[in-house]
C-alpha cells in the first residue's frame, strides 16, 4: 500500500594510515603536577587559571590528551595570539600551534576537543577549534574561565516556556503512502551527503569547532551513510563499526583517576545491542563537576545524557580532519549542560534513558531480539529510532523487492494508558525505511508535545516480515436495501481486487443505531489512512497529555477497512471533541466577528463507525453509498 523510493546514499570517508603511537614520555613538573592538582581541586579559583590578559604571542604551553588507551599524554604548543570577539561578541579564543611530529601527520583532530592547555602550571583552557584541510596543526583554545562561567549561571528547567504544546497532525502519524512527511523524508534521505561540506569544505577557511567523533556499532555502514548528513549538520562525525558497544551496566563509583583532565569522556546516545556515542576530552574536574569539549556539542542547553569513560583505540589520519577511534567503557555520571563554551557533567548522577525492545520475526522464520536504551531528546530520539529500526530490519530483510512488514508498537508513558499502535506496510521499494518513519512519528508527537511530566518509560516493537507483497484496492460496494429502519441490520458487500487481478468479497453486517436520525445517511467504506485524513480534527493542539495519549490510541490502522455512517448536520469540533447538532445560537456565536480559532465547523456528523478485521492483504480505497432511515 505504501510505496517508498529506493535510496542509495554512500558516505565518502577517506581514511589514511593509522597513526602509530610512540611510547608515552613522562611529563615533567610543573605540567604533570597541574593535571593531578586539577583533578583533586575541590573548587576552582582564579589562582588555578592563567589569565587571558597575560597571554602573549610566542609563549610555550603544554596540553594533555589520550592518543591510545586511557592515559593522557603530554604535548607542547606555541601561542600565536588572542582572537578577541571569537567565536561571538564578548568571548575570546587563543590561537596556538600544536608542536611535535605526530601533529605534522594528523593535524588538529576530532576528539581532541577539551584537551586542557597549561601555561606555567595554570590552566589556560581547552583546545576546541581547527581549520579544515590545514597543513599546519593550528588550533583555537577556549579560555577555561568562559567554560566555567557559563555553567555557573542558573539553567532553565525542562518544560518551561519555550516548549509549549503544539498542533499535532494525525494524518501524518497515521502514515500513508502519499503523506507529505514521507515524501519529505525520502527526499532528505536521498539527498547527497553534503552536510560536512557546508561547514568544512575545501573553500571554507573559517576556524570551526572540531567535530566530535560519533562511534556507531551494531549499525551497518550503509545505514550510517543515510543519516550521516543529519549528524554532520549537528557537528558530529559518524564512524561506523570501530568501537565496542556501550553495555547497560551499573554506574561505576568515581575515584581520583575518574575523568581526570586530559582523559577521554564519552557521551552516550544509545547503549546496549546498539551503541552510538560521541567522544571528547576532559578539560577540568572540579570535585564531581566535569567541564569538557570547549565548544558546544549539540548546543541544546539543558541536557540529560549518560557520561562514560572511554579508551582510545588509535588516532586515524584523514585528509579533511583526523579523528580518534574511541570505545566507551564505564558509566560514571551524566551530562547536564551543553552550551556555547563546552559541556558540563556531574559524576555519580544517572541520566534518564528510554528502554527499547525490538522483536523481529524474519521472513525465514527466525526470531531476533534486541534490547537497548536511548536518550530522551525531542530532536535526537526520533532520528535514533529511525536508525535503529532501519538497522534491525535491514540486517536480515531485503530493502528492494516485494516485502510486507507487520508492526505492533507499544509506548508506555508514565501515569497514562499504554499507547498501542498497529501498522502493515506492503511494498516493493524499501519497506524498512517506511517502517522506520512510521514508528518514529508517534514518539516525535509525544516528545514535542511540551507537556510537563511527559516521561516515556519504554518502547516495545514487534515486527513480522514476509518476502511477499500483498496489496489490493477497494473496487465497489453493494447494499441489499436503500431504505432501513432504526435497529435494523444492513448488509454491505465490499468487492476488493488484488494486484494480480483476483477479486475478493467481504460481507459486512451493519446495525443501524436505534437512535439514528431519520433521513439520509452516508455509508462510507474506507481504509484507515484515507478516513484519518478526512477528519476535520486532523490538526489540533492537545489540551493535556491524557488527551494526546487518548487520540494516539484512537488512530485508525492504515491496512484495513472501516465502515462509517454519517449524516449531513451542522456541528463543531471543540477541544478535539465532536459536538453534533448544535443550536443555531451557538453556531452563530462561533461564527461571529468576536470569535476566532478554537473550533472547526462540521458539515457531517458520525452516527456509527466500526473497524473490520484485517484482510490477507493491505487494502486501500474509499467508496460511498447513501441509505434512507425511515420510521419503524
Amino acid at each position: 500500500m505504501k510505496q517508498v523510493l529506493s535510496l542509495s546514499l554512500l558516505v565518502a570517508m577517506s581514511a589514511s594510515t593509522v597513526f602509530a603511537q610512540t611510547p608515552a614520555a613522562k611529563a615533567p613538573a610543573p605540567a604533570a603536577n597541574a593535571v593531578a592538582k586539577a583533578a583533586r581541586q575541590a573548587t576552582p579559583s582564579a589562582d588555578q587559571f592563567f589569565p587571558i590578559e597575560q597571554v602573549k604571542p610566542g609563549m610555550r604551553a603544554v596540553g594533555y590528551t589520550v592518543f591510545e588507551g586511557s592515559e593522557p599524554r603530554k604535548f607542547e604548543l606555541q601561542i600565536l595570539g588572542v582572537m578577541k570577539g571569537f567565536p561571538s561578541p564578548g568571548q575570546n579564543a587563543v590561537l596556538s600551534k600544536l608542536l611535535g611530529e605526530e601533529f605534522q601527520h594528523i593535524g588538529v583532530f576530532a576528539g581532541i576537543s577539551g584537551s586542557p592547555v597549561y601555561i606555567d602550571g595554570k590552566l589556560l583552557g581547552a583546545i576546541a577549534f581547527g581549520y579544515p584541510f590545514a597543513k599546519d596543526a593550528i588550533g583555537g583554545i577556549t579560555p577555561i574561565q568562559q567554560m566555567v562561567e557559563v555553567f555557573e549561571q542558573k539553567q532553565l528547567e525542562k518544560g518551561q516556556p519555550g516548549n509549549k504544546p503544539r498542533p499535532v497532525s494525525f494524518s501524518e502519524i497515521a502514515f500513508n503512502e502519499n503523506s507529505t512527511e514521507l515524501k519529505s523524508f525520502v527526499e532528505r534521505m536521498n539527498r547527497p551527503n553534503s552536510g560536512a561540506q557546508a561547514v568544512s569544505g575545501p573553500g571554507n577557511q573559517m576556524l570551526a569547532p572540531l567535530a566530535a567523533p560519533l562511534a556507531i556499532t551494531g549499525v551497518s555502514p550503509e545505514v550510517v551513510a543515510r543519516f550521516a548528513a543529519q549528524f554532520q549538520a549537528l557537528g558530529l562525525n559518524p564512524v561506523a563499526g570501530v568501537a565496542g558497544a556501550a553495555e547497560i551496566t551499573e554506574m561505576k563509583k568515581a575515584d581520583a583517576n575518574t575523568l581526570k583532565p586530559g582523559s577521554t569522556v564519552v557521551v552516550s546516545l544509545v547503549r546496549g545491542d546498539f551503541s552510538i556515542s560521541a567522544a571528547g576530552t576532559v578539560t577540568l574536574r572540579d570535585g564531581n563537576r566535569i567541564y569538557a569539549f570547549g565548544h558546544p556539542w549539540l548546543s541544546i542547553g539543558v541536557a540529560d545524557f549518560p557520561m562514560l569513560e572511554g579508551e582510545v583505540i588509535t588516532v586515524l589520519a584523514n585528509q579533511n580532519s583526523s579523528f580518534k577511534l574511541v570505545s566507551p567503557t564505564a558509566t560514571v555520571g551524566a551530562i547536564s549542560g551543553d552550551r556555547s563554551t563546552g559541556v558540563y557533567g556531574e559524576l555519580g548522577v544517572s541520566a534518564r534513558m528510554v528502554p527499547v525492545e525490538i522483536n523481529l520475526q524474519t521472513s525465514r522464520g527466525e526470531h531476533k531480539n534486541y534490547k537497548f536504551e536511548m536518550v530522551i531528546d525531542r530532536f535526537l530520539t526520533p532520528v535514533l529510532t529511525q536508525m535503529t529500526v532501519l538497522a534491525t530490519i535491514g540486517s536480515t530483510e531485503r530493502t528492494l523487492g516485494d516485502s510486507t512488514l507487520q508492526i505492533r508498537n507499544r509506548i508506555k508513558v508514565k501515569d497514562q494508558p499504554e499507547i498501542m499502535l498497529e501498522n502493515r506496510l506492503s511494498t516493493s521499494m524499501n519497506a524498512p525505511l517506511a517502517a522506520a518513519l512510521a514508528i518514529s512519528q508517534p514518539l516525535n508527537a509525544l516528545l514535542n508535545s511540551g507537556f510537563e511530566g511527559m516521561t516515556i518509560e519504554g518502547v516495545k516493537l514487534d515486527i513480522t516480515s514476509r518476502d511477499a507483497r500483498k496489496r489490493g484496492s477497494l473496487d465497489r460496494l453493494w447494499i441489499n436495501q436503500t431504505e432501513v429502519k432504526r435497529g435494523e441490520k444492513l448488509e454491505i458487500q465490499a468487492f476488493a481486487r488484488t494486484e494480480s487481478g483476483a477479486e475478493f468479497l467481504e460481507r459486512i453486517p451493519v446495525q443501524i443505531p436505534a437512535d439514528a436520525p431519520l433521513g439520509q445517511l452516508q455509508v462510507i467504506v474506507s481504509d484507515g489512512a484515507a478516513l484519518q485524513a478526512s477528519e476535520p480534527r486532523t490538526g489540533f493542539t492537545p489540551k493535556s497529555l491524557a488527551q494526546l495519549v487518548r487520540e494516539l490510541n484512537k488512530l485508525r490502522k492504515a491496512d484495513r477497512l472501516y465502515v462509517r455512517l454519517a449524516r449531513s448536520e451542522t456541528g463543531a469540533v471543540i477541544n478535539n471533541e465532536e459536538l453534533p447538532n448544535l443550536p443555531p445560537s451557538v453556531l452563530a456565536t462561533l461564527g461571529s466577528d468576536r470569535t476566532t480559532g478554537g473550533y472547526t465547523l462540521l458539515r457531517a456528523v458520525t452516527v456509527l463507525e466500526q473497524e473490520l478485521p484485517p484482510a490477507e492483504f493491505v487494502i486501500a480505497g474509499q467508496r460511498t453509498l447513501t441509505v434512507n432511515v425511515v420510521n419503524n
